[in-house]
């Protein structure tokens, strides 16, 4: 009877799980969801070895879980159990590395539904899938759990690659922002005009902006103290208030698709916070567009404007516009100005990153960020013609990184191919089996 392909119903008892996941109430016991991660609950509902099938829940369809010992289970949830012993008889540790790498092929196979995909029992349970005998059953596992320790050791290392990838890449900000990057170029251009100048000339400039009401007037930043200073300045550096260099303009319109459909689907560009990034990246890719009654309660940001998230999880991510384009009032948009380098204000953007999510606050629930958080950073401004110089060695020294981050990713796939490699071998070495 083995080595052949058998309905999954014919190998395995198939029970639905019971536990709505918001009455779990957390206890001693594994609470077994759909998710990645479990929960635990106060009850139980079973004891014994299974395997856990996601059968309703669209993001997580065909997830299979290993459990062996006390558990109850989400009613999104199917319970498999061995069912004939005597004829087929199972390892669930190497099932469970079946299902899983049988999952997309499954799911495709057996899901119903559109906008809530599920995958009912007969289904499932009509769905054929490769039978081993228990000795090879017992052998591919002893390889696979070998293969998932080696796995795990390099995702191990490269996730650390990666966490020192990304403190470099604060390093070079860090260096930058501290006039290390360029102090070759300071010592072979001396006589550049100091920054003290650029800053005079910005606040002239915003003073008359506000004089012809084409933008508020901001409250006085306060003095930078001696204690805010963290380093000594290069010559022709100036310290400054982020917002006496940036001027912060909040997005606005708060109104969701949901709420209002009349507003959307027009010509005008309107993007949200997941179009952010940590890296700041340029954003040429809109999901949504306002109509005019959308675009009369928003107001457009053109081309090359920097926007930054200041309220949910992704505070402090970046985008640089690709184009005109509307934002809700969760983002804040630094636009281009001729006197400015907006450039420069994206690098100090990231480097600032870390600061700007400690500072948030709770308010409904989410973090949330001020713009007098955002307007009171200090920083060390240099003059513009250094601005451009210490960019030029940014986005080389950046660009190194981001090549290193592919390696790092490919190596990634690499690592996650050990277990599919290692189940191809087996599905390969059954059928000729079968043969």
């Amino acid at each position: 009877m083995a080595n052949q392909m058998i309905p999954i119903g014919k190998l395995f008892n198939v029970e639905k799980g019971e536990l709505q996941s918001t009455k779990c109430t957390p206890g001693e016991f594994d609470f077994i969801t759909a998710a990645e991660d479990w929960k635990t609950h106060n009850e139980y509902t079973h004891e014994c070895e299974a395997l856990i099938f996601a059968a309703a829940a669209s993001g997580s369809l065909g997830r299979t879980h290993y459990v062996d010992g006390k558990f109850t289970t989400s009613d999104l949830c199917y319970i498999l159990t061995q069912k004939d012993e005597s004829n087929y008889p199972i390892n669930l540790s190497f099932y469970h590395f079946v299902f899983n790498s049988l999952r997309p092929t499954l799911v495709a196979a057996t899901k119903s539904g559109t906008s809530k995909e599920s995958i009912n029992q007969n289904n499932l349970k009509n769905y054929k899938i490769p039978y081993f005998d228990i000795d090879l059953q017992d052998f591919w596992i002893g390889k696979l759990k070998n293969t998932l320790v080696l796995k795990e050791l390099l995702g191990n290392e490269l996730t650390h690659q990666q966490t020192l990838l990304k403190k470099l890449r604060q390093q070079i900000l860090q260096e930058a922002i501290e006039g290390k990057l360029t102090a070759d170029w300071r010592s072979q251009n001396p006589d550049v005009e100091p920054a003290s100048k650029l800053l005079k000339r910005i606040a002239i400039e915003k003073a008359q902006l506000v004089k012809a009401k084409k933008i508020k007037p901001q409250k006085p930043l306060p003095p930078i103290t001696d204690e805010e200073k963290p380093f000594e300045l290069p010559k022709g550096w100036e310290w400054c208030r982020l917002g006496d260099y940036a001027f912060f303009e909040r997005g606005k319109f708060s109104i969701r698709p949901r709420n209002d459909p009349t507003c959307f689907g027009g010509e005008y560009p309107f993007i949200q916070i997941g179009s952010l990034n940590e890296s700041g990246s340029l954003i040429n890719d809109f999901k949504q567009t306002l109509n005019e009654k959308g675009f009369a309660a928003s107001k457009l940001f053109e081309k090359g404007t920097i926007a930054v998230a200041i309220v949910g999880g992704t505070i402090g991510n970046l985008g640089i516009l690709g184009c005109d384009m509307c934002f809700p009032d969760s983002m804040v948009g630094v636009r281009p100005n001729p006197m400015k380098n907006q450039k420069f204000i994206w690098a100090l953007l990231r480097y600032f990153y870390p600061v700007i999510k400690k500072a948030a606050y709770q308010m409904a629930g989410q973090p949330n960020i001020k713009l007098p958080t955002l307007n009171n950073l200090v920083c060390a401004l240099p003059p513009r013609e250094e601005q451009a110089a210490m960019l030029s060695k940014i986005d080389k020294l950046l660009a190194l990184c981001d090549q290193l981050e592919s390696q790092i990713t490919q190596n990634k796939t690499h690592a996650e191919q050990l277990m599919q490699a290692v189940l191809k071998e087996a599905f390969s070495h059954n059928s000729e089996s079968k043969g």
